[in-house]
């Protein structure tokens, strides 16, 4: 039961089989379902150390400009704005986002080990290439993300120690359905809606940049968490289909009680004459379930991305429909089909990738359109 494999393509060996992959019928059982996208692969490609794909010299002045917009930081929509002169909200806005793209970077790197790790377990041949592949673009995102904070901010903050638990959990388990939905359904979920947040919203063009291009593999990626629950979930016994179910949920739930980071911020408080358990107490005062839902009602909200990838891969049934509708309008996200937060960005991406990878400039593309 713990490995739940339904579908032969997610067959698996214990890691230090070794032995299981030099078996030669093996070579021989390759599954179709990951060719579609193995063979996109070309179509998204790009270079964080290339200048023709992301400019890291394009300026932007992190002491008196906001990344973000001030309406989108949640201490400043609290009393906390009345302790700050502007300086100093600039400060809390730039140091928040150093601090959030920082979990973006620790989380890239758990999903390129996540990816790699899966390579090691997976036997059938076409899910092992399109792990590898994953894991190619995963190390790129690392590249991306660790260029841009260093380029802004210096270097990376710290990883919040209760997300670090959560993602290392995911890279040591040796159940693959574990893994699967930890990286594809939750990891990439919550990555969509974060990243489609930061693109709409940012006032620097360099993360836009940075984050579309992001966005064009993350969408593949996606898809293969899609073909796993297209494959699996419909077939599941219920007992098993139960405890991927109550996994979910577990995982849901401990995000969004734990995703503000107010004790990893308190350097970043400190310098602004703020305790973070004041901090702390002033924004648990203003979000009340309301403000909340209202925020998560939202077609960027991190967590409504997250809450449509889990239901549509049939891992919220009645069971704990009623958990998530305190916060998300399921039948709102049933109604709205398949397509996710980002897809239309990542298809826009993508046209301006294959002009570079074509030898065009994607400026007379965009005069084009």
């Amino acid at each position: 039961m713990e490995h739940i494999t339904i579908d032969p393509a997610y067959d698996c060996c214990a890691p230090d089989d070794f032995p299981a992959m030099l078996e030669v019928d093996r070579y021989g059982k390759r599954s179709s379902a990951f060719d579609k996208i193995i063979s996109a692969t070309h179509d998204h490609f790009w270079d964080p150390t290339d200048s023709r794909y992301v400019d890291f010299s394009v300026p932007f002045d992190v002491e008196n400009e906001m990344i973000m917009p001030e309406t989108l930081n949640l201490e400043l929509r609290t009393a906390v704005a009345d302790r700050l002169n502007e300086k100093q909200k600039v400060r809390l806005v730039n140091g928040t986002v150093h601090f959030t793209l920082s979990s973006i970077l620790h989380g890239e790197q758990a999903a390129l080990n996540l990816s790699a790790n899966l390579c090691h377990i997976l036997l059938d041949p076409g899910a092992q290439e399109y792990a590898a592949n994953q894991a190619r673009e995963e190390a790129r995102h690392v590249a991306g993300f660790t260029r841009y904070i260093q380029t802004r901010f210096g270097k990376p903050t710290p990883m919040d120690p209760f997300l670090q638990g959560l993602i290392t959990d995911m890279v040591l388990t040796p159940l693959v359905w574990k893994k699967i939905v930890g990286l594809q359904m939750v990891l990439e979920g919550l990555a969509m809606g974060l990243f489609a947040n930061f693109y709409q919203f940012s006032n620097d063009p360099l993360l836009t940049r940075l984050l579309q291009f992001t966005m064009t593999d993350e969408a593949f990626h996606h898809k293969f968490g899609k073909i796993w629950a297209d494959k699996t979930v419909p077939h599941l016994p219920e007992e098993e289909r139960v405890a991927i179910e109550d996994w979910a949920w577990e995982i849901f739930s401990a995000l969004l009680k734990n995703n503000m980071g107010f004790e990893q911020k308190k350097d970043l408080y400190a310098e602004l004459g703020l305790e973070w358990q004041w901090v702390q107490g002033a924004v648990m005062e203003a979000m009340t379930d309301k403000r909340r839902r209202d925020s998560m009602a939202k077609t960027t909200s991190v967590f409504r991305a997250l809450v449509k990838t889990l239901l549509k891969a049939g891992i919220i049934t009645d069971r704990t429909a009623s958990n998530y509708a305190a916060f998300v309008d399921l039948k709102e996200l049933h109604a709205e089909g398949d397509k996710m937060v980002g897809d239309d960005i990542a298809e826009e991406g993508i046209k301006f990738l294959k002009a570079i990878n074509e030898g065009k400039d994607p400026a007379t593309l965009a005069a084009a359109e």
